[in-house]
């Protein structure tokens, strides 16, 4: 799929690559070219058009710097791993590659990301009517990252729904949801923090483009956007702090409840026992017992059994075991 955003309308009109002749060329008027899961021709079409090396789905997920963040022939390439599906069951990283180039801004990624429909659809204000491709670049990542923001809030609001449930719930009740809840938040929580520590990594390499080192308020921009970066990236470590503690804290009440339980099958163990003795002895038939011809015996070995499990079960109540 390719989308093309001219500067006149500021609105993305889709165009087939099948459809533009071989020698087709970018209107001057475009300002961002974003292609979304591109086949080869469609690839072909834009690298001839605008002379660039745009880098395979194999290349962007690469982790060297030196395949995700470079310059060549003039043109500034950025690839960071963004955060998709993050409302699914299985969110996951993709990899998005930017390029500046001559004013433009070329997007290329095979994932949907909320944060660029978002963004695209806020285009039509007066605040773009002079933008170039560094302006939308810099606006882009602040709906990244403001899309990353909303992700970690969820989170956090369920990490403090789960903290309530673990504290406040009735003995007995089940763990397993709460613990499954807290895993599914750690695993997007790390999501998040790898796509920040990516994106940190492509701010910093990002002054370095002629488009933006030459401007002072884009590069203001860019300090405001590292900023923010910084300070999510603490909010998701104290979001991964308080999940440990909390799955620490599940786990403990887990082993607490076992040991209780395990506690009270100890006493019924204990209390069985003396009686269970006593019987076994007055069961065995000797040829000479002498208690066989007591008038009172039998209910001697009664008490005896009485006494023997009621005795434990007082010291324990008194210990406070039970």
């Amino acid at each position: 799929m390719l989308n093309l955003l001219p500067r006149e309308t500021r609105t993305f009109r889709a165009v087939h690559a099948l459809d533009l002749p071989t020698d087709w060329q970018a209107p001057d008027d475009v300002i961002w070219i974003e292609l979304i899961s591109p086949e080869r021709h469609e690839e072909a079409v834009i690298e001839s058009a605008l002379r660039l090396d745009l880098p395979s789905s194999r290349e962007m997920a690469q982790i060297e710097p030196s395949s995700r963040l470079y310059i060549e022939g003039g043109a500034t390439f950025m690839t960071a791993s963004l955060l998709s599906r993050s409302e699914e069951e299985h969110p996951v990283l993709t990899p998005v590659t930017f390029v500046l180039t001559n004013g433009r801004l070329i997007t290329l990624r095979y994932e949907p990301l909320r944060a660029f429909s978002a963004f695209s659809q806020r285009l039509s204000g007066p605040d773009y009517a002079e933008a170039a491709g560094a302006d939308l670049f810099l606006d882009l990542l602040d709906a990244v990252i403001e899309r990353l923001a909303e992700v970690l809030e969820r989170g956090s609001a369920r990490v403090q729904a789960s903290s309530n449930a673990i504290f406040d719930r009735p003995r007995g009740a089940a763990f397993e949801p709460l613990l499954t809840s807290l895993a599914r938040t750690q695993s997007l929580a790390a999501l998040a923090r790898t796509s920040l520590a990516s994106l940190a990594r492509l701010a910093s390499f990002a002054a370095l483009a002629p488009e933006i080192a030459g401007k002072p308020t884009a590069q203001a921009h860019l300090v405001s956007v590292q900023q923010d970066i910084q300070s999510l990236t603490e909010h998701a470590a104290a979001q991964s702090a308080h999940i440990s503690f909390l799955l620490d804290a599940a786990l403990g009440l887990i082993n607490i409840e076992q040991n209780v339980s395990i506690k009270t099958f100890s006493v019924f163990t204990v209390l069985l026992m003396p009686p269970t003795l006593i019987g076994a002895i007055y069961g065995m038939n000797f040829e000479v017992m002498p208690e066989l011809s007591w008038p009172w015996g039998y209910p001697l070995a009664l008490g005896l059994m009485v006494v023997s499990g009621v005795a434990p079960l007082l010291w324990f109540r008194h210990k406070g075991w039970f």
